[in-house]
């Protein structure tokens, strides 16, 4: 039997003593900012959760983070030690899947951070088709803005994200999985709902309903440019309790096509712009390669296969 890489007498001892527990301590009170945010995320108390820190930290011998009021950074052993559990985070959490793989079965978690309100068939079809083929694959599924679902990929805490951002980075790739239009709507109290198509520029002193941080920069830009929101009567960080302030006379505001179109349908909304006028964006499968486990990239071959076969019309459309 060929041996392993060569590892020193000490690296073995810390290697036999170490606490992943401890570890995984480490990556949440990273991810969630901070001790006491780490506490209230797990359901434990802070002198708990700092007890188990100051172990780790006797462990690795050096302190990992600097604390202050404002709560705590990373010191440069701690930023070492997140790059390093981080990927044996990764590899422990494929164990199941790769174990599962050599008999010829995928196990294992696939997660995924998307933002809200997706409207993308062809990426139902592929989850569908994916758990048919792997029963034994658990999918999970978190909402967030566009913003936090690059960065959960960047982190490692999420295996696929899907986000309107084409930010480049030499450890992300981004893989269009669609496009969406965004179109200005007004609710039935409205005096232009039914009315003729307006100008951007016409309705800059309307009242806005805003998207928090879910807004993609194109959007963004559409409206500084034309002086669109400047006046807020109200904000939601999901696009569906924007459309309901819209649908009751917050204001006037910004949704996906696809997203409003039933509402439209029905009589609740009414689209104000000229369709050759408005902004429009891609949709972006966001991955880091080098680190998927045998069930993301499966899922995410499903997904493309599925997207590169979709009909024209799966796209949202003005």
């Amino acid at each position: 039997m060929a041996s392993g890489p060569r590892i020193s007498r000490k690296g073995q001892q810390f290697a036999r003593n170490l606490d992943w527990n401890l570890v995984r301590l480490f990556l949440d009170i990273v991810r969630s900012g901070g001790i006491s945010t780490a506490a209230r995320t797990l359901n434990k108390q802070q002198p708990t959760i700092s007890a188990g820190l100051k172990r780790l930290e006797d462990h690795v011998g050096a302190p990992l983070f600097v604390r202050s009021a404002r709560g705590v950074a990373l010191t440069p052993a701690g930023r070492s030690l997140l790059k390093s559990a981080a990927e044996i985070e990764i590899l422990i959490s494929g164990m199941p899947g790769d174990v599962a793989q050599s008999s010829g079965r995928l196990q294992g978690v696939v997660t995924l951070r998307v933002i809200s309100d997706l409207v993308a068939p062809a990426f139902d079809r592929a989850m569908v088709a994916f758990h048919q083929v792997n029963p034994e694959v658990e999918i999970r599924f978190d909402i967030s803005p566009w913003r936090d679902v690059v960065l959960s990929v960047k982190d490692g805490s999420a295996d696929i994200g899907i986000a309107c951002d084409a930010a480049t980075g030499m450890e992300l790739r981004h893989r269009p999985l669609m496009r969406e239009w965004q179109q200005l709507y007004c609710g039935k109290a409205h005096p232009a709902f039914g009315a003729a198509p307006v100008s951007p520029e016409s309705v800059a002193d309307e009242t806005f309903v805003l998207t928090g941080e879910d807004e993609p920069a194109e959007l963004a830009a559409f409206r500084q440019r034309h002086r669109l929101g400047e006046r807020s009567g109200g904000s939601a960080e999901t696009l569906h309790e924007v459309k309901r302030l819209i649908q009751i006379g917050i204001g006037i505001g910004f949704l996906p096509t696809v997203v409003a179109a039933e509402a439209v349908e029905a009589g609740e909304l009414w689209p104000m712009l000229h369709p050759d006028v408005l902004p429009t964006y891609p949709v972006y499968l966001v991955t880091r390669d080098e680190s998927l486990s045998p069930p993301a990239r499966a899922l995410l071959d499903m997904i493309e296969m599925h997207v590169k076969d979709a009909d024209p019309e799966d796209s949202d459309e003005a």
